[in-house]
């Protein structure tokens, strides 16, 4: 057993910014506007955390389950050995990866702290956290039945997907040379730790990804809860009427993709009723930047990498997505 330790002030900071923020609204704001706190809006509020938190929790268990399996089962030499050398045939792997591995964003980052723990480098695993939850089947399928009738939009999302997560990556790797991990988890043998019998990695495998899954679970309820509040709560008319604005519509669809923290298989059928308020490259950035940024998996992102890092990535994101939605606009 671990010996009980204290938190860490920047541990329990992702826990005290909304339990901040909600304790606020409930003292200030509700008390002016009643209305707030009838059925009909607490019903909403419900309808909404259930149904983002229930539409997560399959996908963030999947990761833990393959972040797990990894663990027990993958020699940290295979993973060293299946990563290319070179930094382009290595971008283009972690690419590639998105479309055998089909996680969502959810699911991401406990998979993909296994594999950096495994040997892989830092700007492939950003390349896959990125490319992941777009350049699969499922969100490919689901994009093109959502557009049926402009199939432009699913071309062009995996298109805009790849090159946004390919650029990244080269930035990465050509800026970054120290590893901005949290954590430095020792490397360890399946032989030594989980045994050697299928029965004892079996154990472990399910020790592990219940490890994994309640970690990342806390940040995800955190990341619902504000989302549903602002499902709930927030003034869908005046929104929409800046965002008919030429600028403001990518600024408030990107926006917009960050505070719904919708999944990525789902994400297309929100932008299609948009379809003819918007622009087609501000559906576009909606359908980017919302599995690679949004605020439940920000907050993932900051519990993995320092925060400088994390903060430097979000720019990184939203510089490349905003740029080239505008630019796929000229050609949609």
């Amino acid at each position: 057993m671990k010996p009980l330790t204290a938190l860490s002030p920047f541990k329990i900071l992702p826990l005290l910014i909304p339990a901040a923020f909600l304790i606020t609204i409930g003292t200030l704001w509700l008390p002016g506007h009643p209305e707030l706190l009838n059925n009909g809006y607490v019903d909403t509020f419900k309808t909404a955390f259930l149904g983002i938190l229930l539409e997560a929790l399959p996908f963030v268990l999947l990761g833990a389950l393959l972040s797990s399996l990894l663990r027990v089962f993958v020699p940290d030499e295979m993973i060293s050995r299946w990563i290319p050398r070179r930094p382009v045939p290595a971008i283009l792997f972690g690419c590639l990866l998105g479309i055998i591995f089909p996680v969502c964003e959810c699911g991401m980052i406990p998979l993909v702290r296994r594999l950096m723990h495994k040997g892989m480098p830092l700007y492939v695993a950003i390349v896959f956290i990125l490319s992941g939850p777009i350049l699969n089947p499922v969100v490919y399928g689901a994009t093109l039945t959502a557009f049926r009738s402009h199939p432009e939009l699913a071309y062009a999302r995996m298109g805009l997907a790849f090159a946004v997560s390919a650029l990244i990556g080269l930035v990465i790797y050509a800026t970054i040379r120290k590893s901005p991990l949290r954590l430095s988890i020792p490397r360890e043998g399946g032989e030594e730790h989980h045994g050697t019998t299928r029965g004892g990695r079996l154990v472990a495998v399910f020790v592990h990804t219940s490890d994994e899954f309640f970690e990342m679970g806390k940040y995800l309820i955190i990341g619902c809860l504000l989302t549903a509040g602002i499902q709930t709560f927030m003034n869908h008319g005046s929104l929409t009427a800046i965002g008919e604005r030429p600028l403001g519509s990518y600024l408030f669809m990107m926006g917009l993709a960050f505070v719904l923290s919708l999944c990525s298989t789902s994400d297309a059928f929100v932008a299609s009723t948009f379809l003819h308020s918007f622009p087609a490259g501000a559906l576009l950035a909606f359908m980017v930047l919302g599995p690679m940024l949004d605020f439940k998996n920000s907050l993932m992102l900051l519990s993995l990498f320092k925060t400088r890092f994390a903060l430097y990535l979000f720019f990184l994101i939203v510089s490349a997505v905003f740029t080239g939605s505008v630019l796929a606009s000229l050609w949609l």
